[in-house]
């Protein structure tokens, strides 16, 4: 009988065990009807010391959360309680927030050592470019360019060396397609053209390897500076076409710090260039407009978010929205680098001498493109003023409902 009375869930399971009926329906009635906390049908941890503790210091804990939250509340009078407690819950976990099932990574936060990151970034390049200035190839200087062809494969450096002997300084050696047929540029010369294709032959002659030049083409100086005020207006032209599109696509507060951003990423890479003398042609150029393809794309999938986030989830802060949207399209934005940046490498190592710099630029500016379509794309339009209101269609005067009103006291007689 002892055994049955401090174990009633046995009389439960053994009514015939005493004979008595009453202890079958007072075990029934006492069975519990909803799950226990912890989940797995046993209260030991109620017992456990070390268990009440840690609820004793959970107990605390939510008691300073409290705190934090009544005193977010007081100063952020508009925020509901719920979330002022979801703030303070925020900066228990580090500043990491979850809306629904979604956690929030605080993007924001830093914005400020970011904004000042930034500006330094662009000053300097501005600067760089006005004092060195960029190493300009012979696509914007002028200069002379020829076909060569060989009767055997032959290597770029050994060509390269061969006009450096001749005293062809600075040239430049690319492939067209096989390793026989090549493109040489040359600096500037004074030779006329006879002159010019007689003493090629000579410095172009290798052993054992018959050589024929052809189409030797003399680029003047005013050629040069017609490409390249044709390729600053190019890059103009590209950046006043983002703005009009996202202003009509989107709203013109998302507008202005896509093209910023976009501004960013094509002075700093030129910057870069500038800062440390490479060299600067029309395949550099290429990248740069490239680069600024790309830098929209992404900012086009932030922005898409953020306007699905304002006119989706209610609640929140305009701040933690832009978080939230950066936080989802986080995952998008790093499978995307990570793609792009292993073809750039892999131009970059394997590409030769023609595509290098071409690699060298597309990633100096990507890293810089994600960078901005982080921090300046989202950061410039929220402070500016972006909220919901900006997304949402509002109903003209002159389509709302009039609402009548009469005031007849006979109507109720």
């Amino acid at each position: 009988m002892t055994i049955d009375k401090n174990n009633p869930l046995e009389q439960q399971n053994n009514p015939d065990r005493d004979g008595s009926s009453g202890s079958n329906v007072e075990a029934s009635t006492r069975r519990r009807k909803k799950p226990r906390r912890d989940g797995k049908g046993s209260n030991t941890k109620a017992n456990n010391p070390t268990t009440a503790t840690s609820r004793k210091n959970k107990t605390l804990s939510s008691g300073k959360d409290a705190d934090q939250a009544l005193a977010t509340q007081a100063a952020n009078p508009d925020l509901e309680s719920g979330d002022a407690a979801d703030d303070a819950a925020a900066i228990a976990e580090g500043g990491i927030k979850a809306v629904g099932n979604q956690r929030i990574i605080p993007f924001m936060k830093i914005e400020k050592p970011m904004a000042l990151l930034s500006l330094l970034m662009v000053i300097g390049s501005i600067i760089a470019i006005a004092v060195n200035g960029l190493n300009l190839g012979l696509d914007f200087t002028g200069g002379v360019s020829a076909d060569v062809r060989y009767d055997q494969p032959v290597e770029q450096v050994e060509v390269v060396q061969a006009l450096a002997d001749n005293g062809f300084d600075d040239a430049v050696v690319q492939y067209l397609g096989t390793r026989e047929e090549l493109l040489v540029r040359l600096p500037p010369q004074s030779d006329s053209v006879d002159g010019l294709n007689a003493s090629l032959n000579k410095a172009l002659s290798l052993p054992n390897n018959d050589v024929e030049i052809s189409n030797v083409n003399i680029i003047g100086s005013q050629v040069g500076n017609e490409i390249y005020l044709n390729s600053v207006m190019s890059l103009v032209l590209a950046l006043v076409c983002m703005l009009g599109y996202v202003a009509l696509r989107f709203q013109f507060k998302l507008a202005l710090g896509a093209v910023l951003s976009l501004f960013h990423d094509a002075i700093v890479t030129i910057g870069v260039f500038a800062l440390f003398g490479f060299p600067f042609d029309l395949t550099v150029l290429a990248a740069v407009l490239a680069l600024v393809g790309y830098s929209i794309n992404d900012t086009i999938v932030v922005y898409d978010r953020i306007r699905e986030n304002f006119r989706r989830v209610r609640g929140i802060t305009p701040r933690q929205t832009i978080d939230l949207s950066l936080t989802e399209t986080l995952r998008r934005t790093i499978m995307t680098i990570s793609t792009v940046l292993l073809v750039v490498l892999a131009m970059l190592f394997l590409g030769g001498d023609g595509l290098f710099w071409f690699s060298v630029a597309l990633f100096i500016g990507l890293l810089a493109g994600t960078y901005s379509s982080t921090y300046i794309a989202s950061s410039i339009p929220l402070h500016m003023g972006l909220s919901r209101d900006d997304f949402i269609v509002k109903v003209k005067p002159e389509f709302e409902e009039e609402i009548v009103t009469f005031n007849d006291p006979k109507m109720f007689e």
